[in-house]
C-alpha cells in the first residue's frame, strides 16, 4: 500500500484542477469534488498507516532531472511519522471541508475556496511523503502559497489582503534561511536525499560547524512557517481568512509544517553542536510563556485560539530542542484534532452569535448545546485534564524537559500550562456560561455540527494511544530508527505537577470569570504590556526593517536603471550610430568602393611616412 502513497498527494491536486476548470458551471459542486478526493485519501492514508505499523520504513524514488553530473530524484519516503501526518493532513482537511458546506453558504466565489482548500491539503501531503530536501522545499512553498491565497480569500476587504501579504512576506524571511541551509547542504553532501545526507552525517563527514550553521538554518525556515518569536506576528493577522481556513492552517498543515521539518531534520539537529537544540529550546519555551500570557489580554475568539496556536507550538519546539523528539510528535498529533475542534468551534459560535467579540457572547452553552460540550472537550483537553489527549502529550513534554536537566525551560512550561487552562476557561466561561447576551443566538447546522462531534473523539481518547495505559504504543511507533529511549514507566511527579497546573489554573479563571467574585480587568490590564510590546515593539521592529530593506531595494533599483542601464544603454547607441554610418557604406558600387580603398591607402601611407620614415 506505501508504493500508493503518492495517490494521496495527486488526488486533491486532480480536484484542484477539476474544480479550476469548471469554476462557473460545478459552482456549489465544487465541495463535493474536493471531498471526494480528501476522504479518497484519508482512505489510503489509513491503509499507508497499517502498511508501516511495524516501525517499517518504504522509499521509492525516480530520476527527475539530469543536468551534467548532476542528478535529482523525485520519490517517497514512507516512514511512521509520514504516515501519522498523514493521516492527520487528510482527517482534519476533509473535516473542515465538508464543515466549510455550511460556513461558506452563499459565498460567490465558493469553486475557488474549493480549488484553493484543496491545492492547499495536496502542498502539506507532498511536503510529507518527500524523500529529499529539495522536493520538501518546493511543497514547502506552495504551502506558503495557498494559505496566501486564503487568507486573503476575501480580498475586498483592507485588513484580509494586508494580512494575507504580511503573512506571506514574513513566512519568506524565514524560508530564505531555509534555502540558504540547502545551499549549504548540498555543497557538503552533493545530495538532498535524507537517507543519503542520513549516512554521511552518521559517517562524521560534516564538522559540527557545518551541521550547526544548517541546522539553524533549517530552524529559521521552521520559525517562520510555525510561527515561533519573532516570525510570529503574522499568525494573529492570519484570522482574516475564513475560520475553516484558520483551522486548517493551525491544525494541520501551515504551521505543522515546521514542526515537521525540524523533526525530519532531527539527525543533523543532534549531530550537530548542543548550541543548536538549545536555541531551538530556548525560542520555542520563550515563544510559549509569551503568547500565553498575550492570550489573556484578547478580546477576539479567534485571536485568542491564533495565540494558543503559537504557544502550543512552542511546547512542541521545546520539546524538540530538549530532545523529546517523539514528545513534540505525539503533541502535534493531539493537537491537530483538538485545536481543529476549537476553531471549528469558533466559526460555529460566530455564525451563530454573529460576533467574535467573545464580551458581547454569553450563555451561549444554552442556545448551542453541542458547540459548547465540544467546545468544553477541546477546552479541557488542551488545558491538559486527564485523561484526555492533551494531557498526555503535554505530560511527555514535561517529562522530557525534566529528563534533560533543563529546569528552566520546565519551568517556563509548567508556567505556560497554567496560563493555558487560565485563557482557555475564561474564553469558555465568557462565551457559554452566565446570562444569554443575544437571545437570536442558535446552533449551527447539521453539516457545521457532525464535524464537531467526529473531532470530539480524538480530541478526547487520542492521547491514550502514547499513555503508560497502552504501554507508551504512540512513542515506540513513532520513535527514530536505532531510538533507545521509550518512557518505560509514568512519571508521577510530572503528572501531578502539570495537573496542578492545569487546575490552578482553570480555578482562577473560574474566580474571575465563573462566579466573577472578583474583577478580572486588573488582571488583564496587568498583562497587557505585553500585549503591547508583541504588536507595538516586535511587529513594529519587522515593519521597520521591511520599509529599511525595500528602502535599500528601491535605491538599488535607481541604481540599476540610471547608473549601469545608462552605460550599457549608451554603449549599446554608440555602436548603433556607426553600424548605421557603416550600413550605409554598403552601397553596392564598385567605384564607391574603390574610391574608399584609394582615400585609406592613400591615408596609411602618410601615416607610415610621417611615423617611421620621419
Amino acid at each position: 500500500m506505501a508504493q500508493y502513497a503518492w495517490v494521496i498527494a495527486v488526488m486533491p491536486v486532480l480536484a484542484f484542477l477539476i474544480i479550476l476548470f469548471t469554476l462557473r458551471r460545478i459552482k456549489e459542486k465544487a465541495a463535493y469534488v474536493a471531498i471526494a478526493a480528501t476522504g479518497a485519501g484519508l482512505l489510503l492514508s489509513l491503509g499507508v498507516l497499517a502498511t508501516v505499523w511495524g516501525g517499517r520504513i518504504f522509499t521509492y524514488q525516480t530520476t527527475w532531472l539530469t543536468a551534467g553530473k548532476l542528478t535529482l530524484k523525485i520519490g517517497m519516503y514512507i516512514d511512521p511519522l509520514a504516515a501519522v501526518m498523514l493521516v492527520v493532513v487528510t482527517t482534519v482537511s476533509l473535516l473542515v471541508q465538508i464543515y466549510s458546506i455550511g460556513y461558506m453558504k452563499g459565498e460567490k466565489r465558493l469553486s475557488w475556496y474549493y480549488a484553493a482548500v484543496s491545492l492547499f491539503t495536496a502542498s502539506m501531503l507532498s511536503l510529507v511523503i518527500a524523500n529529499n530536501f529539495l522536493q520538501l522545499y518546493i511543497s514547502w512553498e506552495l504551502v506558503g502559497l495557498c494559505s496566501y491565497l486564503l487568507i486573503g480569500f476575501w480580498y475586498e476587504k483592507k485588513s484580509a489582503s494586508s494580512a494575507a501579504m504580511k503573512a506571506f512576506i514574513i513566512t519568506r524571511i524565514g524560508d530564505v534561511g531555509f534555502f540558504l541551509g540547502l545551499a549549504l547542504l548540498f555543497v557538503n553532501t552533493h545530495t538532498f536525499d535524507f537517507s543519503a545526507v542520513r549516512q554521511i552525517v552518521a559517517a562524521g563527514s560534516l564538522g559540527a560547524g557545518t551541521l550547526t550553521a544548517i541546522a539553524l538554518l533549517f530552524f529559521a525556515g521552521a520559525a517562520g512557517k510555525s510561527a515561533q518569536f519573532p516570525l510570529h506576528v503574522w499568525l494573529p493577522d492570519a484570522m482574516e481568512g475564513p475560520t475553516p481556513v484558520s483551522a486548517l492552517i493551525h491544525a494541520a498543515t501551515m504551521v505543522a509544517a515546521g514542526v515537521y521539518l525540524v523533526a525530519r531534520s532531527f539527525f543533523i539537529f543532534e549531530a550537530a553542536h548542543p548550541a543548536a537544540l538549545q536555541v531551538v529550546a530556548g525560542i520555542g519555551a520563550f515563544t510559549a510563556i509569551l503568547a500565553a500570557v498575550i492570550a489573556v489580554t484578547m478580546t477576539d475568539i479567534k485571536k485568542v485560539l491564533a495565540y494558543s496556536t503559537i504557544s502550543q507550538l512552542g511546547f512542541m519546539m521545546a520539546a524538540l530542542g530538549v530532545g523529546g523528539y517523539t514528545a513534540a510528535i505525539f503533541h502535534l498529533t493531539t493537537h491537530a484534532f483538538f485545536k481543529a475542534l476549537l476553531f471549528l468551534g469558533a466559526g460555529s459560535v460566530i455564525h451563530g452569535a454573529g460576533t467574535q467579540n467573545i464580551y458581547e457572547m454569553g450563555g451561549l452553552l444554552k442556545k448551542m448545546k453541542v458547540t459548547g460540550w465540544t467546545f468544553l472537550i477541546a477546552t479541557l483537553s488542551i488545558a491538559g485534564i486527564v485523561p484526555l489527549s492533551g494531557f498526555w502529550s503535554k505530560d511527555e513534554i514535561l517529562t522530557e524537559a525534566a529528563k534533560s536537566g533543563n529546569y528552566i525551560i520546565l519551568g517556563v512550561l509548567l508556567v505556560t500550562a497554567f496560563l493555558t487552562a487560565f485563557y482557555m476557561f475564561r474564553l469558555y466561561f465568557v462565551v457559554f456560561t452566565g446570562p444569554v447576551r443575544d437571545e437570536h443566538a442558535h446552533e449551527s447546522p447539521a453539516v457545521m455540527t457532525y464535524p464537531l462531534l467526529i473531532l470530539a473523539v480524538p480530541a478526547a481518547l487520542l492521547g491514550l494511544a502514547g499513555s503508560p495505559l497502552l504501554g507508551n504504543w504512540f512513542t515506540k511507533f513513532i520513535a527514530l530508527p536505532g531510538a533507545e529511549h521509550i518512557a518505560a514507566a509514568p512519571d508521577y511527579l510530572m503528572m501531578g505537577l502539570s495537573t496542578a497546573a492545569a487546575l490552578a489554573g482553570i480555578g482562577f479563571s473560574y474566580v474571575l470569570y465563573g462566579r466573577r467574585a472578583v474583577t478580572a480587568w486588573s488582571v488583564v490590564n496587568s498583562l497587557s504590556s505585553f500585549s503591547w510590546l508583541n504588536t507595538t515593539f516586535v511587529d513594529k521592529t519587522i515593519r521597520d526593517g521591511l520599509r529599511v530593506t525595500l528602502g535599500i531595494s528601491n535605491g538599488l533599483a535607481r541604481f540599476d536603471t540610471r547608473f549601469v542601464d545608462g552605460i550599457v544603454n549608451g554603449v549599446g547607441g554608440v555602436i548603433g550610430t556607426f553600424s548605421r554610418y557603416f550600413s550605409r557604406a554598403n552601397s553596392g558600387f564598385i567605384q564607391r568602393y574603390a574610391m574608399r580603398f584609394v582615400i585609406a591607402f592613400m591615408l596609411l601611407a602618410v601615416a607610415v611616412y610621417f611615423v617611421l620614415v620621419r
